[in-house]
């Protein structure tokens, strides 16, 4: 049965004291986890400043805990627990924050999105973990760089010489055979070249369903997306089809 004085054992000047600075790290690892998940609710992504600030916050309260033991369970912690090993617990988070981020991954076809969400994610819990071991500054950093990059990156981008994909589905009519000869030359004339390693190949009662990337030539070639449906919507062979921006 607790006693007055096993209770008494958690509100000691000392323990009050510890519990203070790990609400002020705890604080601050929500404050770094809000600045950077800012920017994923500004663009409407799954995950936004709810899921960045508690990811970093419990992070940082996991790891921090472990620099404390002696202070665990009223000041009995170092005699139950041993010698903490934070290690175990960073090891723990990350493992945990894997699962978090492939929740947001998504995939259709030759389009993966939420890869950029998911690393952002783990950052925060990075982030966390910083803050949790006493890398006050080293945690700002990586919170104002990691939210540099989301924000900014994608303009130093448009400068680099790129090329963007398109993923292409198309269904053809019944018995007719398609030439992947004449699906590459067709591709060259419009800016485009089909990606090697991306084609794949079904059908089922008699009709072929093609599916495919295709790179552009350069940064200005390639025909617009709206004019190559056009063109496709008038083709005799094809009964469907679906164009959209390969992304990751």
């Amino acid at each position: 049965m607790p006693t007055f004085e096993m209770l008494a054992a958690y509100w000691t000047q000392r323990e009050l004291a510890t519990n203070g600075l790990i609400l002020l790290n705890l604080l601050g690892a929500l404050l770094l986890g809000l600045l950077v998940g800012y920017e994923r609710s500004y663009h409407g992504r799954a995950a936004g400043m709810r899921t960045y600030g508690l990811v970093c916050m419990a992070s940082a309260a996991l790891t921090i805990i472990g620099g404390y033991p002696d202070f665990w369970y009223g000041g009995h912690g170092g005699a139950l627990v041993g010698v903490a090993d934070p290690t175990r617990i960073i090891q723990g988070v990350v493992t945990g924050i894997g699962f978090l981020g492939a929740g947001v991954i998504m995939r259709e076809g030759f389009n993966i999105s939420g890869l950029t969400t998911a690393a952002s994610i783990w950052a925060s819990s990075v982030i966390g973990i910083l803050v949790g071991v006493g890398f006050y500054l080293a945690a700002m950093g990586l919170a104002f760089m990691a939210s540099m990059i989301m924000i900014y990156l994608h303009k130093i981008e448009a400068f680099l010489p790129s090329r963007h994909a398109l993923a292409v589905m198309m269904r053809f009519k019944h018995d007719f055979v398609p030439l992947e000869s004449t699906l590459r030359r067709v591709a060259l004339e419009r800016g485009y070249e089909i990606a090697g390693g991306t084609m794949a190949i079904g059908g089922s009662d008699g009709c072929q369903e093609w599916r495919f990337v295709v790179l552009a030539l350069s940064r200005k070639s390639g025909m617009p997306l709206s004019m190559l449906a056009a063109e496709l919507a008038r083709f005799e062979g094809i009964d469907t089809f679906q164009l959209s921006h390969a992304r990751n």
